[in-house]
């Protein structure tokens, strides 16, 4: 990779965080600087971009529940909103043609279609460092949105495999043995530890799933993604995601910076770019309407909607296909990736904005919810609790069961991760499945709110900040205590109103010193 790359690529990104922005939003910008500063993308960069989305895939593929994606309201939001995309965003193009506007004029009313088809995705890569940047994978709208992804997904995988002409190879169907594989690979990984070795088969696990399905015919990417999902759910997971976090971020640096540089646009182009950005809006309504349909929550639904405002890089693979097969003309490349970067680029403070805008209109949005609750939307019933746990962590499991050998049923367990949740209360836990971040939480998710003294703030850095600013608006006192990592994380909640906050590694290492003088029986006045 060109030095420029690098350098423009943190300058940016680091400028963009400065003001509040992911820094892929920056990443974003830099593809388009180094394209108007004459720079290509070089073999090596999409080399490296493909690998960083391999690696995601796998590691989404690790937190996936097939039980989940067969959800209706997952399977049922993107199936609906896909066919109604196409078929009325298909016939508004194909309106455009007959009017002879631009370059559309060179659309069929098959091609409108497969256009309109391209721009129904949303992006997975975008959407999930949204949700890693904001600490809300785990959440219900977090799940919910990746499940819609996936499902998407594999249709532009179907669609891919038959259109392009290419049937999978008969080896394919052996591919059925990868989940006997299961079994002996987990040991493999069990046995791997905590060092270099996991790192290094965290690397390999996604490139070998995404080479088997491209040697039988089948797109690398879902090799990745389903290799995930077979050792979704092994004790290891959330160690194997973290061990190729830091690469899967570097590498996919490279996947923003390509979107940017595919190539210099016109004015005309630009204008035809920023119409097609018009239309995000109408995708985001659509998929809040249909949410809801769903017996969603008007919060769930809207959030979850703008993690899904933007286009997909899986538009430019359709696009791709549709110039190779003489559909479109190769202008509509460049067209559909200066879309596809802005509202990227859009899509980032609206997403972050997202809270807000609920608070703001919430009134108005919750005119659309049904009158029931589907599972995990309901309110939450905290019985005679005045102890709350937020994130039932290692640090947050540590608290509770120290707290509950004190007090007993006072003290109750919250954590957003659902399935973390159904274990904890499998070993006779009282825990329950709720979103402390949320607007309506305080107000109107729990039923006694009022009765609450104590609340420990355990989660991510990013959603105990969230926490602690959403229990500055209830009406009573509640005393709030957090965990931090680093120095300036205390200041940080502190200024977000938190009473008591600890930094984990410097109480661990104060209480493994007294624990020690206790067991030696040394008197205080000899701790030293």
């Amino acid at each position: 990779m060109d030095t420029a790359f690098i350098v423009t690529a943190f300058v940016l990104g680091f400028f963009v965080k400065q003001i509040g922005l992911p820094p892929l939003v920056g990443f974003l910008a830099g593809g388009f600087v180094l394209n108007a500063l004459g720079y290509t993308a070089s073999e090596l960069l999409y080399q490296l971009s493909d690998i960083g989305i391999i690696l995601l895939l796998f590691s989404i593929g690790l937190k996936v529940q097939i039980k989940k994606l067969l959800q209706p309201q997952v399977w049922g939001t993107a199936s609906l909103h896909m066919g109604i995309t196409v078929v009325v965003f298909g016939a508004v193009v194909y309106a455009l043609s007959l009017a002879g506007y631009s370059y559309f004029s060179q659309l069929t009313l098959s091609t409108s279609l497969l256009f309109a088809f391209a721009l129904s995705f949303s992006s997975t890569v975008f959407a999930v460092k949204m949700l890693e940047e904001k600490a809300e994978m785990a959440s219900n709208h977090g799940r919910l949105a990746i499940g819609i992804l996936i499902m998407q997904d594999f249709f532009a995988v179907i669609f891919i495999t038959f259109s392009s002409g290419k049937v999978p190879s008969p080896l394919a169907l052996g591919l059925v043995a990868l989940f006997f594989l299961k079994k002996p690979l987990g040991i493999i990984l069990d046995k791997s530890g905590h060092g270099e070795l996991l790192v290094l088969l965290a690397c390999i696990l996604p490139i070998a799933g995404a080479s088997v399905f491209e040697y039988v015919g089948l797109k690398p990417d879902l090799g990745a993604l389903i290799l995930g999902m077979i050792f979704a759910g092994h004790p290891k997971t959330d160690e194997l995601a973290k061990a190729m976090f830091g690469f899967k971020d570097l590498f996919l640096v490279g996947f923003f910076l390509t979107i940017g540089m595919a190539d210099l646009p016109n004015i005309q182009m630009l204008k035809v770019a920023g119409l097609l950005v018009l239309f995000v809006p109408l995708k985001v309504i659509l998929f809040y309407l249909l949410l809801t349909r769903y017996r969603l929550r008007a919060r769930t639904s809207l959030i979850t909607s703008l993690n899904l405002a933007n286009y997909s890089e899986f538009g430019l693979i359709v696009g791709a296909l549709g110039v190779s097969q003489g559909w479109l003309g190769s202008e509509w490349l460049v067209i559909i990736a200066v879309a596809v970067s802005i509202s990227m680029i859009v899509a980032s403070p609206v997403g972050t904005m997202a809270p807000a805008m609920y608070e703001r209109w919430n009134g108005f949005l919750k005119k659309f919810e049904t009158a029931k609750r589907m599972a995990g939307e309901e309110v939450i019933d905290i019985g005679c609790a005045t102890i709350a746990v937020l994130g039932m962590g290692r640090v947050g499991l540590g608290a509770y069961q120290h707290l509950e050998e004190q007090y007993g049923k006072r003290v109750v367990g919250l954590d957003f991760d659902e399935q973390r949740a159904a274990k904890h209360r499998t070993a006779g836990r009282r825990v329950v499945f709720g979103d402390a971040g949320d607007y309506d939480f305080w107000q109107r998710g729990i039923s006694r709110p009022e009765q609450m003294q104590l609340v420990l703030l355990t989660m991510s850095h990013v959603a105990n900040l969230k926490a602690a600013k959403r229990l500055q608006s209830v009406p009573h006192e509640i005393v709030v205590a957090a965990a931090a990592h680093y120095e300036d994380e205390v200041e940080q909640l502190k200024d977000a109103g938190v009473d008591h906050v600890f930094n984990i590694f410097g109480e661990a290492g104060a209480g493994l010193a007294d624990h020690v003088c206790e067991l030696q029986g040394m008197p205080a006045g000899e701790k030293r």
